[in-house]
């Protein structure tokens, strides 16, 4: 498949806000580098970092019909939070309406928000892309911009704790796949450590 994003960038230019616009094309744009980093294809990349928040300027009731037409596995946790909808909403929104049939670009779409084990190179780059884009201005940031071009397997803990960490301040709802995502790259990151 050939990763045009000119007829993409049209779409969300026209169906998303000015900054939400610009946040995804950072979030393409960073999507990029991490390719070229980590041996992923960056047009590919590119393409999926572009799209990951397609459907996040719907009404809500429009998320929440695309995320149960899906018949993607979700579960419970995020059926109940409003702002994870856009991401499944998202996957199954490509699918259809565009004919993106690659699983890996979905599953990058599906998983950019809720993280998973097991996630394939793809996934993790745009699951840090959208942490790490220029437009991001967070408190660790710049400490998680060094990790994610230090460690792949490092950043994506760091990322996975900033998350969940997040959530439960907020008084939120872990999603299953968030917690099975943080055990797993625990597990690596202390597979990794040399043993004394």
């Amino acid at each position: 498949m050939l990763y045009d994003p000119s007829e993409m960038k049209k779409y969300l230019k026209e169906h998303l806000s000015q900054k939400r616009y610009t946040h995804s094309l950072n979030v393409a744009e960073e999507c990029r580098k991490l390719a070229m980093k980590y041996g992923e294809e960056p047009d590919k990349a590119y393409f999926a970092g572009l799209l990951h928040d397609i459907c996040k300027e719907l009404r809500d009731e429009e998320q929440k019909k695309l995320v149960i037409e899906s018949n993607f596995t979700v579960c419970r946790e995020e059926l109940e939070t409003r702002s994870l909808w856009h991401a499944i909403a998202g996957a199954y929104f490509i699918k259809t309406q565009f004919s993106i049939e690659d699983i890996d670009i979905l599953n990058s779409v599906r998983f950019h928000t809720v993280g998973r084990a097991g996630m394939t190179r793809l996934e993790e780059i745009v699951y840090l892309g959208d942490l790490i884009s220029a437009d991001r201005d967070y408190k660790d940031v710049d400490r998680m911009r060094k990790i994610s071009y230090t460690s792949l397997n490092r950043a994506m803990l760091e990322a996975f704790a900033f998350s969940v960490k997040s959530v439960v301040k907020k008084g939120g709802l872990v999603p299953i796949c968030t917690a099975e995502g943080y055990n797993f790259y625990t597990r690596l990151c202390r597979e990794e450590k040399p043993k004394k």
